[in-house]
């Protein structure tokens, strides 16, 4: 009789089977697992491994001596990274215009006039009043103050047609004026608005938008510009579609520079051509060139976003393996279509323009497999026979196959963090395996990415966690429709806000965007990336490339624990008759715990 340990050195966690092992029997006596420390197939992996194998041992009342074999998965160490290219380039450059658009401005209108500081306004001579003016006031002047000096310089002549303000007071403003102007507020960088520049501020009725600021052609005619200089106007203008305010204002030429640093090409070398695809080109033009190409390398265009991006995945993986940076290889790649908020070069509040841009994921394998120094390393630290017990693939599918339910033909889907892979078995025995890039950490980009959340662990929990809108102090409303009544009043910090419903605690979303909006992202982000490759993966296992050829098809893997991405692949793979649905390894283990088990379970038949 042996006390055996599998344990499984995953990208993102570390997982270990325990059992008491006999020629006749194999009995499992429990499970854990600890995330994974440094680069999988390291020696910063140590650490994580006895983290894990300490809690079991204490949980199930056993020390470290009782143990006579550690068996750990053989698999090659990879590298995920995901990054984001915009497709358009340029913003704005040179002669530029500034726009804005606050939540809530006065009046309504359109207000064309030079800029002026509202302290100047009593120098203004007589010969100055037949010019019409845009006033400026910072957070210097309270709401009181500014009405009542406009109110004064309108009387005394003085042509005002609209004002930007620092403060958020522009409906406290327009209800003390005499006459009503348009009124822009909530302006942070207020100091870098240049004076005696031409400015227009355009505010729409309530329930409607803008409509001469954000067409190009309606800033053209107001600023007289040339065909070119209207080229450069149209992120700003689309910037402001759909905004119930905004202002414009011409600054003088060169005033606002930047650099550009092109997208680029990516280059995509298989056994005997090398294809080249623009990131312009877009997501599909790029997975096309992918999909009918035996991947040898990937590689981007030298001084680009994305050739920078892919050499620094390899540079990362020849720093941890101590390989040579030009014997690493780039051995898959996932590109996605979304959309990116992109800041307006010169805005003065943050102004933002939704724009094309592709993500990527790649996944970079090395020929040299570590796992036997590591095994060596584990027995040295331990003090325990370690030896490597098999092709990753090939323990996955053991484990698996302990799933209730289940026979051949079988593959398996495990989506982790920075890969999915998959691996499969017919009926005569036969196996087949895969790595693609592109998992949950591309998931969270995208959402992170087209939400504009600047916090990575925000955008990690709004892709776990279903949504919530608070309507009163005593109940919330789930996005299913669905409605929960408290019998205590709810915090007034979240009342009337989106929440996230995490472990039973309602967390504050604040993102300038609909529930209903936040929702659609999460879940066509998740599409776009778990369905996609699930699909793709299993059509590279199969010996027809067809997902037919599957009987069942199951899916384990940190991210088969989501609350939604199970039924989301389930529902795609039912048009192609397989039998579908996430892993409960041995009955017990949910979808974890696959190869670890599998490791256990050792040479036995599957």
């Amino acid at each position: 009789m042996k006390i055996i340990a599998g344990i499984d050195i995953g990208n993102a966690t570390t997982e270990v089977a325990l059992a008491r092992v006999t020629d006749s029997e194999i009995k499992f006596l429990g499970s854990s697992l600890y995330k994974t420390t440094g680069l999988k197939g390291t020696e910063e992996n140590i650490e994580g491994i006895k983290k894990a194998i300490f809690s079991l041992l204490e949980k199930l009342d056993f020390k470290l001596e009782d143990l006579d074999l550690i068996r750990i998965n053989e698999a090659t160490p990879v590298i995920g990274d995901v990054s984001m290219e915009t497709i358009t380039e340029t913003i704005i450059t040179e002669s530029t215009m500034i726009g804005h658009n606050p939540d809530t401005p006065g009046g309504c209108g359109i207000g064309i006039g030079l800029t002026i500081n509202i302290d100047n306004l009593k120098e203004l001579k007589c010969s100055l009043l037949d010019e019409e003016y845009i006033v400026i006031a910072n957070k210097d002047k309270n709401f009181l103050e500014i009405a009542k000096i406009l109110n004064s310089e309108i009387n005394r002549g003085v042509k005002i047609k609209g004002a930007i303000l620092q403060r958020d007071d522009g409906v406290l403003v327009n209800n003390r004026l005499l006459i009503k102007i348009p009124i822009v507020d909530e302006v942070q960088l207020i100091e870098k608005i240049p004076l005696g520049v031409k400015c227009c501020i355009e505010v729409a009725e309530k329930g409607r938008v803008i409509e001469k600021i954000s067409n190009p052609y309606g800033i053209a005619t107001i600023f007289n510009l040339t065909s070119e200089e209207t080229k450069k106007v149209v992120p700003l203008s689309k910037a402001l579609i759909g905004n119930r305010s905004g202002v414009v204002i011409k600054t003088p030429q060169g005033d606002v520079k930047e650099k550009i640093i092109p997208a680029g090409n990516i280059y995509i070398k298989g056994c005997k051509t090398t294809e080249e695809v623009g990131i312009q080109e877009g997501a599909e033009k790029i997975m096309e060139k992918i999909s009918f190409l035996n991947v040898q390398d990937i590689f981007g265009e030298d001084g680009t976003n994305v050739g920078g991006m892919l050499r620094n995945v390899k540079n990362t993986m020849s720093k941890f393996t101590g390989e040579n940076i030009e014997d690493i290889k780039i051995k898959d790649l996932l590109a996605v279509d979304t959309f990116v908020p992109q800041r307006i070069k010169g805005g003065l509040a943050g102004e933002f323009m939704l724009e094309n841009a592709v993500g990527l994921a790649v996944m970079v394998g090395t020929e040299k497999n570590q796992m036997e120094n590591l095994a060596r390393l584990i027995k040295s630290e331990l003090g325990i026979e370690v030896e490597v017990g098999g092709v990753e693939a090939d323990m996955a599918i053991k484990g698996a196959l302990t799933t209730p339910g289940t026979g051949k033909p079988l593959a398996i889907i495990d989506i982790g963090a920075g890969s999915t892979d998959a691996c499969s078995i017919d009926k005569f025995g036969r196996k087949a395996h895969t790595h693609l890039a592109g998992a949950g950490n591309m998931v969270t980009l995208l959402i992170q990415k087209e939400l504009g959340v600047e916090n990575f662990n925000l955008a990690e929990d709004i892709k776990k966690y279903p949504l919530a809108k608070v309507e009163s102090f005593f109940h919330i409303r789930y996005e299913d429709g669905s409605v929960q009544f408290f019998n205590e009043p709810l915090s007034p910090s979240i009342y009337a806000k989106n929440v996230l419903v995490k472990n039973g605690e309602l967390i504050p979303i604040d993102i300038q965007n609909t529930l209903e909006r936040i929702r659609d992202i999460r879940r066509e982000s998740k599409r776009r990336v778990f369905v996609a490759n699930s699909e793709r993966a299993l059509k590279k296992i199969s010996l027809t490339k067809n997902i037919r050829d599957f009987e069942f098809v199951i899916i384990v893997g940190g991210s088969a624990l989501d609350f939604e991405i199970p039924e989301m692949i389930t529902e795609a793979l039912s048009k192609y008759g397989v039998v579908a649905g996430c892993g409960n390894i041995r009955g017990i283990e949910g979808p974890r715990n696959a190869v670890a088990t599998g490791l256990v379970l050792g040479d036995r038949e599957c």
